[in-house]
């Protein structure tokens, strides 16, 4: 991380942080009471329906000892998966999560229940590390988790077993409710404040947390919960996410009797269309600030629940994502400034970038997050990994990580385990404008300033899609900010083809894509030279895969304006 004018903006940080830290000992010394104090968990009465998909081929893998969890493996060899040191830190996030119950419960047979009993027992017998356990995202996790697979858990349990199983549910609650009372991050509030809204409608005893987490989860929805549905932190994934938990907790409410809170209602009638904007033909999520591979089971059940089936939404202003539609062809854009930084662990420099299919073939994209490893993360969160311009190989957000001097580099440690690797600084000023034309040509113009501090340069760029889709254009300019002194700059404008794409040059200039679907697009540019090199695509489903990128090449030192065009070539076939 080059310092320069964010070195205060980090000393701010971390001054807020140490202010954040005092603040919790002082809450924990005189704090109100545990609302929980002296509560116990005396029985379950209904189980939350889990709308998240089970795979019973899982339960064999299981059977076989292996453990495949965020891309990652491990074989148990007979043994419990607890004994092992996680092969990652998202690896054990999903082990001590226990999302996995339910593909044990999928199957559906006394051996899978037995087995899902032998690994609750373990858990609650203290095997495996009780850090991984404690984060709280972890813990209201493995709450839901429990809750909604308790019928799977508890079927044939002994005595004993179900009153240690209630006493575990019961110390999560207290430790989530706890929790709320310090300062943690709002994704993790929200998910906590959810967490004990199911622990109140499903559990005898411990009623009470109810109105307190009601209360904290109306005014988390109403602070996160943009008004065109986005969720604060730009993040698909994490949207997704919440939906498949608040959908079951809105009909938990029902099933009690309880008419569910507005705030609830709302926010899911709001979020479930703006899903669909991102959505493409072959039912996975456009790749921008943090989402990775998509389940597309997942996202099907939930556009079930949407009743605006007909029409996505095209335009979300406050989200930063717009949506252009014509005939085969759906192109979708990153015209936003990055979240919040409370908000921005998942964030990437991606302003302006674009993702454009041709029916169910996806062709340009960004790399996606993939599922593990902070190297790559960090890497395809970079202005590189997505289909967007790059000057001097830098990003036009600043992340949270290097440092100068070994002081500071321990800082940017401490901050990252507290609030993880957010975004310092990135464009302020991004503004977008959708036009239609008068032979219905659809029109797309934004611009960024994220490069302005360190080059003295805007970044604008246009979309132009047929009325038909056969023709996607565009237009890169950039232009020098205010009176910033003139200098050459090396700048990269990059577009990632999907892995199913074929790319090879043409003998009159330019490039060829061939999809699987027989449709055949030519790349053209002006202004620059083209080159096709070598990509990764982070969002696979089995893992990162080889893919292509095709280049356009320029310097930079005056206002300059590159043009470039995808024209289908070939009819539709498919």
């Amino acid at each position: 991380m080059r310092w320069g004018a964010d070195r205060w903006r980090f000393y701010r940080l971390i001054g807020r942080e140490v202010a954040q830290v005092a603040r919790n000992i002082y809450v924990g010394a005189t704090g109100r009471p545990d609302i929980l104090a002296g509560a116990r968990v005396t029985g379950l009465v209904i189980a939350p329906h889990d709308l998240r998909t089970s795979d019973a081929t899982f339960a064999d893998d299981i059977y076989a000892g292996l453990f495949v969890f965020a891309g990652r493996s491990l074989s148990v060899s007979g043994r419990s998966p607890f004994d092992y040191a996680p092969p990652s830190p998202e690896w054990a996030d999903a082990l001590y999560g226990f999302g996995w119950l339910r593909h044990l419960r999928a199957a559906d047979t006394a051996l899978a229940r037995a087995n899902a009993r032998a690994f609750v027992a373990d858990f609650m017998a203290g095997r495996g590390e009780a850090g991984l356990a404690k984060p709280t995202p972890v813990a209201a996790r493995r709450l839901i988790a429990f809750l909604c697979q308790s019928p799977l858990v508890l079927e044939g349990a002994d005595h004993a077993f179900y009153q240690a199983f209630l006493k575990t549910i019961g110390r999560t609650a207290r430790d989530l409710e706890r929790d709320l009372r310090r300062g943690i991050s709002p994704q993790t509030r929200l998910l906590a404040a959810v967490a004990l809204c199911y622990a109140g409608l499903c559990c005898e005893g411990i009623q009470p947390i109810l109105r307190r987490a009601t209360r904290i989860l109306v005014r988390e929805l109403e602070r996160q919960i943009m008004p065109d549905g986005g969720h604060r932190s730009r993040d698909p994934r994490f949207a997704m996410e919440l939906l498949l938990d608040l959908l079951p907790l809105r009909q938990s409410f029902l099933g009690r009797g309880i008419d569910p809170p507005e705030a609830l209602l709302h926010a899911v009638d709001r979020m479930l269309p703006l899903l669909r904007l991102l959505r493409h033909a072959d039912a996975s999520l456009s790749h921008f600030n943090g989402m990775g591979a998509t389940a597309a089971d997942h996202l099907a059940t939930l556009l079930v629940y949407d009743g605006a089936m007909a029409q996505p939404l095209m335009h979300a202003p406050n989200s930063g994502y717009e949506r252009l539609e014509a005939g085969r062809v759906l192109l979708v854009a990153d015209v936003g400034a990055p979240p919040p930084l409370v908000d921005s662990i998942n964030a990437g420099a991606g302003c302006l970038s674009f993702e454009f299919s041709s029916g169910p073939q996806r062709i340009v994209i960004n790399c996606g997050l993939p599922a593990s490893g902070p190297e790559l993360r960090r890497l395809a969160r970079s202005t590189a990994a997505h289909s967007t311009a790059t000057i001097a190989d830098s990003s036009s957000c600043r992340f949270l990580t290097g440092g100068g001097a070994w002081y500071e580099r321990w800082a940017v440690t401490w901050l990252a385990s507290r609030i993880g690797p957010v975004v310092l600084r990135g464009p302020r000023a991004v503004k977008a404008e959708r036009t239609l034309d008068p032979d219905g040509t659809r029109v797309l113009a934004a611009r960024h300033d994220g490069y302005v501090p360190d080059f003295g340069l805007v970044h604008e760029r246009r979309w132009r899609l047929a009325a038909d889709g056969s023709v996607v254009e565009g237009e890169d300019a950039f232009v020098r900010s205010g009176s910033a002194r003139a200098r050459a700059h090396e700048v990269a404008i990059r577009f990632h083809l999907h892995p199913a794409i074929a790319a090879r040059g043409r003998e009159e200039g330019g490039l060829e894509l061939v999809s699987p679907i027989g449709e055949v697009w030519h790349v053209e540019a002006e202004g620059a030279q083209m080159a096709l090199e070598e990509s990764v695509y982070f969002a696979g489903l089995t893992g990162a895969r080889r893919t292509d990128q095709i280049v356009l090449y320029l310097t930079v030192s005056e206002d300059t304006r590159v043009r470039w065009r995808f024209a289908r070539a070939t009819p539709t076939t498919g």
